[in-house]
């Protein structure tokens, strides 16, 4: 597969003596939307987690293996996490905006960063809005309070402030499920003109919205990558017997 952003190599992760996830590799292609689906519990979550090493900050946590972005490792001990988060964002389920103003919810990052010139984070926070398609929105607003937005609303601001740092990839773990159908369209319509510039990857539960969206899926079953391939393939011609069983709603 050519254009390969991340490269996941024998990957096993523990917690304490529970084993989470099982020697899975895998590669995930640049610029283009990766779903990860199967039942609760499965490890698409604790997988998502460990690409940008947010695993890091649970107790008793042990990883082997290596995931290998633009060819470099990121377990490597020489790595500077808060560098690494800044290029691999994420968009948690539940909005999370900060209890700050539109603008400074935007300006946060750049300014954490070394950023205070106010004509350049106005530049940023207008132009990470408009990436997130609420500028028009919320532009007679930015003074007023985030926690005043609607929840498909916070979600867009929460996606446009990990946009204002300039990630290259972004992980997104279920973040339409707790939206209304209008919103989570929205999102979805979003997440497709954001992949012409960022590598994407989302856990669903949402059988269709994984095949609406995406154009690659890795199907998890108890901790194991059970198969991985482009999504028409995926939802059409599966390989092994448990994902079509899966795909069906036979379980899970």
């Amino acid at each position: 597969m050519k254009d390969i952003k991340i490269s996941v190599k024998d990957l096993t992760l523990n917690y304490g003596t529970k084993t989470a996830l099982h020697n899975i590799s895998v590669v995930i292609p640049d610029k283009k939307i990766t779903a990860l689906i199967g039942p609760s519990g499965c490890g698409k979550s604790t997988f998502l987690r460990t690409l940008n090493r947010m695993n890091d900050l649970i107790d008793n946590v042990k990883i082997k293996g290596e995931i290998l972005v633009d060819d470099i490792n990121i377990y490597d001990k020489n790595i500077d996490v808060v560098e690494l988060r800044k290029k691999i964002g994420m968009v948690f389920q539940k909005s999370n905006p900060f209890a700050k103003s539109i603008f400074d919810n935007i300006a946060y990052g750049p300014k954490i960063n070394g950023i205070n010139n106010k004509k350049q984070l106005s530049e940023i926070v207008e132009t990470s809005l408009q990436k997130a398609a609420i500028w028009d929105e919320v532009k007679d607003r930015l003074k007023d309070s985030a926690l005043s937005l609607s929840g498909g609303q916070q979600q867009r601001l929460c996606i446009a402030r990990t946009l204002a740092v300039n990630p290259e990839i972004i992980l997104m773990d279920e973040p339409a499920s707790a939206l209304d159908p209008l919103s989570t369209s929205k999102i979805e319509e979003l997440m497709y003109h954001l992949k012409e510039h960022y590598t994407i990857v989302i856990v669903t539960h949402n059988m269709q919205q994984a095949s609406r969206t995406s154009d690659f899926t890795a199907f998890f079953y108890m901790g194991e990558l059970i198969e991985f391939d482009k999504t028409k393939t995926i939802f059409t011609k599966p390989e092994k017997k448990q994902t079509e069983e899966y795909i069906t709603g036979r379980f899970g």
